[in-house]
């Protein structure tokens, strides 16, 4: 079965086309080799996929020539306890971590405000030292 078909069976893209450009970026592998849309799979194979910055690592356990329900596509494979754990970890990181945009002064600077950067700046154009 065609690699990108059984992404798309297994729901892990919404479009088979979603799922070929993903790998021809790259973020797909098959058993550790980087893989082609029409790359052949069987069950048994080892897949490595990045989606975000995270990546999962799942085994092919059945092949699907179409798209079922969620809880039938999750039959289609496994992922390892170690993928499972990154994937806690990395959701838990992101949970931690602050909301860059609360940082942020509510909305555009005011002409007010945009001159007083403009005066901190002085006659640089550049944020970078002049040495």
């Amino acid at each position: 079965m065609r690699l990108d078909k059984w992404l798309w069976a297994a729901r892990f893209y919404k479009t088979r086309s979603l799922a070929t450009e993903e790998i021809s970026k790259g973020r797909v592998r098959v058993n550790g080799v980087e893989a082609k849309p029409a790359r052949d799979i069987k069950a048994g194979d080892t897949l490595e996929m990045r989606q975000g910055p995270v990546i999962r690592t799942v085994m092919v356990r059945a092949l699907s020539q179409q798209r079922g329900s969620a809880p039938v596509a999750q039959q289609l494979y496994e992922e390892t306890p170690d993928s499972i754990q990154k994937r806690e970890l990395a959701a838990e990181q992101r949970r931690l971590n602050t909301e860059p945009a609360v940082s942020l002064e509510h909305g555009r600077p005011t002409k007010r405000n945009r001159r007083d950067i403009d005066k901190a700046w002085g006659d640089r154009w550049s944020a970078s030292v002049d040495s």
